[in-house]
């Protein structure tokens, strides 16, 4: 017999049949979901509960909760931001160069699954986000958040179920680069972000491959002169 403190909650019990939802309609990352209203008619519970849900599945980042907007599957959903402890690695140079390696191990083969296997709704999501990227680039404004956005749109368009459970490496690296880069890879980033959306579009793997490849180049270059001048 299961005693009461074992029991789960209401928002628990919920938040575990909002999942089943998600997974019956097959919810992509970035899809909104319907409003409470809607969610407590089909899950037959008070609003006040399905909220209460909510917040446990954003806690678990499996939601994105965006005030006045709504909730959204989050881009990668059930990962924590920093699953690996990267935050906790003291030398940062090194931390840099270790990620680089890492992602020239992944990141040129997931572009190129991502030729083979991108939908047209995927192409125009991965365009949409290198011309947003490219926009803020020329006006000199932040483009970090779109640069994340971008290259995890790349991941998950490679259709692979491990590949998006790989994308805190990524995401974590892209904020120490531009850093590390001092934003000066403007010219470079846009023409390698150019290249690879025109190859995915076109579904060309090994131009994908390539052109991802010398993105992380135009990368590694920038940060050894960066140090070497420092």
């Amino acid at each position: 017999m299961i005693s009461s403190s074992e029991e789960k909650s209401l928002p628990q019990k919920l938040s575990e049949d909002i999942i089943e939802f998600i997974l019956k309609e097959n919810l992509q990352p970035g899809d909104k979901l319907p409003n409470e209203t809607v969610l407590s008619e089909r899950l037959n519970a008070g609003r006040s509960s399905v909220r209460e849900a909510m917040k446990l599945l954003a806690s678990r980042n499996i939601v994105t909760i965006r005030q006045g907007s709504g909730t959204y599957i989050a881009s990668s959903p059930g990962m924590v931001e920093d699953p690996l402890g990267l935050t906790f690695i003291g030398n940062k140079q090194k931390l840099i160069h270790d990620l680089l390696e890492v992602r020239f191990l992944l990141e040129s083969s997931i572009a190129a699954m991502a030729a083979t296997r991108a939908n047209k709704k995927d192409i125009k999501k991965i365009t949409t986000l290198c011309d947003e990227v490219e926009a803020l680039l020329k006006k000199h404004a932040d483009h970090t958040q779109k640069d994340i956005e971008f290259h995890t749109a790349i991941a998950l368009s490679s259709k692979n179920v491990v590949v998006p459970r790989l994308i805190p490496v990524i995401n974590s690296s892209i904020p120490l680069f531009v850093e590390s880069t001092s934003g000066a890879l403007h010219e470079e980033t846009i023409e390698t972000h150019r290249e690879i959306a025109a190859a995915i579009a076109e579904h060309d793997a090994l131009r994908a491959q390539d052109a991802m490849y010398l993105h992380l180049v135009y990368n590694r270059k920038r940060i050894l002169v960066t140090e070497k001048n420092s």
